[in-house]
């Protein structure tokens, strides 16, 4: 039989003490936490549905679409060479492939079609896989499956778009919508001199027989080829919402000018623009003036996503480590027989299983609405995962590279684009300060969010000693007057989501892995500012035999 595997025997030296070449990998068969949380979380119909995509994101093939998407970025193509203008972005071929991944299977629609019966649960565990194929896809998928609730408030337009949003297909062609049988939409809202405080946008929508014209420029504008883009602008009224097609009724190119493509740290597959307003034609969405009430409802579903986000590269980045050191050597024998190496890598698995068990037991609360303890977690936990995931993950990625030595600052592996991308969903949907404030503001206004929250903890009440006592410790700080909380609110957010990252491992996950979460993340000193520093006595084995079965 030929042998087609890379020389190890060359001129100089043979190739020893490396890692095998890259081989598929069914990512639903190695993952005991998704294969439990979906068995707990999501009708059963969940599992059988996911399993062919953890296939395919496994496989060799599907991880290198995603580096070639990330090795040729996209790039704006503003005039035909007559010069007409275009506005159009060209994206690498390896790019639109993993967009057919995800749309051809109905990834961006299956939480509509499957509206209270798991379908939030099956976009989340599609997401944390996608993200890691490639992050940068999963914007496009997240902004379309997030659309929809807002266009639900104006039946015209619901009607016009409702069945190319579900449709199982991927369509990236600049033509009218008229002429596709899927399409993709985006958002546009920052402006410059606002940023999250979108109070402050000056974008003006100016009355055209029914629908708007809208001028000013935005900031951001990710995924800047989708068929329209929800957006805010001002009117007589005040801040209020709009759907803005790339083409008009009658076929022509709305002029939606594309400045620029900006030139970000991470997130390079995903292009994002610059754009004018150079009065494109716009149709209003919801009541006049609650711009901001409006395009909440997309939000707290693209929240979820990005609480999830990093939970999928946590999981990439802990399984990329764990491989090289079961087969690294170092100092005499393997680096996973290490014990510093395994403190590492055991705390390494404990956030990542800790934050996908927050994430898709948020999505189980998004799909029981009718629910009251449902509808009261599904107002606070987005916040909460977004915020805490994404804080720890650029330490992560970081400490992950590092278990791959110098290979791991390369961009041949995974874990420096891993790096690079960390940050995103921790800025994008509100920053940090935002999304803590806004924790606030859910108290504030909906106290019984904070009430589900206390009986999710209640439940476990009693089961270890630095859970008992964060919960109390919390339970102290609650009790100050709402107006002296602000300063201390990322303190708050970050032990809210901790606490109920407990609560969910100790209900649901072994004994060692919820007790040893507890012991080195609720004890009174809080959260190591580095990963690996676990209790003497922590259960390594148990913990690690999770990541790999």
């Amino acid at each position: 039989m030929t042998d087609h595997a890379p020389r190890r025997h060359l001129a100089t030296h043979e190739v020893v003490n490396q890692p095998r070449p890259s081989q598929d990998r069914d990512l639903l068969a190695l993952d005991k936490p998704l294969r439990e949380a979906l068995a707990r979380e999501a009708p059963e119909w969940v599992t059988q549905r996911i399993a062919p995509l953890a296939q395919a994101v496994g496989s060799d093939h599907v991880q290198t679409l995603g580096m070639d998407a990330n090795r040729y970025p996209p790039a704006l193509r503003l005039f035909d060479r007559h010069g007409r203008r275009l506005d159009e972005v060209i994206y690498h071929p390896a790019y639109h492939e993993l967009m057919h991944l995800a749309c051809d299977h109905g990834w961006h629609a299956v939480a509509w079609e499957k509206e209270h019966q798991g379908g939030h649960q099956a976009h989340i565990a599609a997401l944390y896989l996608l993200t890691q194929a490639e992050p940068g896809i999963c914007c496009p998928i997240t902004m379309t499956h997030a659309a929809l609730p807002v266009l639900r408030r104006e039946p015209r337009i619901l009607e016009q778009w409702h069945s190319r949003l579900l449709a199982w297909d991927y369509d990236p062609r600049a033509v009218p919508i008229a002429e596709k049988p899927a399409v993709t939409l985006g958002m546009a809202m920052t402006e410059k001199q606002g940023g999250s405080d979108v109070r402050g946008n000056t974008t003006r929508a100016v009355k055209d027989g029914v629908d708007y014209r809208l001028t000013g420029h935005k900031w951001f504008c990710s995924a800047p080829m989708s068929d329209a883009f929800l957006t805010l602008a001002q009117t007589d009224a005040g801040l209020s919402c709009f759907l803005v097609p790339r083409f008009t009724p009658d076929g022509e190119r709305n002029p939606i000018e594309l400045q620029r493509l900006k030139d970000k740290c991470g997130n390079r597959a995903n292009a994002s623009a610059e754009i004018e307003y150079r009065g494109a034609w716009a149709q209003e969405i919801g009541e006049p003036g609650r711009g901001i009430v409006t395009i909440l409802e997309m939000v707290q579903q693209t929240r979820l996503d990005a609480a999830t986000a990093p939970a999928g590269m946590m999981r990439q980045a802990l399984f990329e480590a764990w491989s090289h050191v079961r087969e690294r050597h170092a100092f005499g024998k393997r680096l996973a027989e290490q014990p510093v190496m395994q403190r590492v890598i055991a705390d390494l698995a404990l956030e990542t299983e800790a934050s996908l068990a927050l994430s898709m037991r948020t999505a189980r609360a998004f799909d029981t609405p009718n629910d009251d303890h449902e509808r009261a977690l599904a107002r606070l936990l987005p916040a909460l995962g977004k915020y805490w995931h994404n804080k720890r993950g650029p330490g992560f990625m970081a400490e992950a590279m590092e278990c791959l030595g110098g290979i791991g600052y390369v961009e041949e592996t995974p874990l420096a684009r891993l790096y690079r991308e960390a940050p995103v969903n921790s800025i994008w949907e509100g920053s940090g300060n935002v999304i803590c404030l806004d924790v606030l503001r859910v108290m504030a206004r909906h106290p019984e969010s904070i009430e589900a929250l206390w009986d999710e903890l209640a439940i476990v009440k009693g089961s270890v000693k630095a859970f008992d006592d964060a919960v109390k410790e919390l339970d102290a700080m609650l009790e100050q007057p709402m107006e002296s909380l602000e300063a201390n609110a990322r303190w708050l957010a970050q032990r809210m989501a901790q606490c109920l990252q407990g609560a969910l491992l100790l209900r649901h996950a072994p004994e060692e892995v919820a007790e040893t979460f507890c012991r080195s993340r609720l004890g009174s000193s809080g959260t190591s500012p580095v990963y690996g520093v676990l209790p003497a006595d922590a259960p390594l084995e148990a913990i690690l035999e999770r990541i790999a079965g």
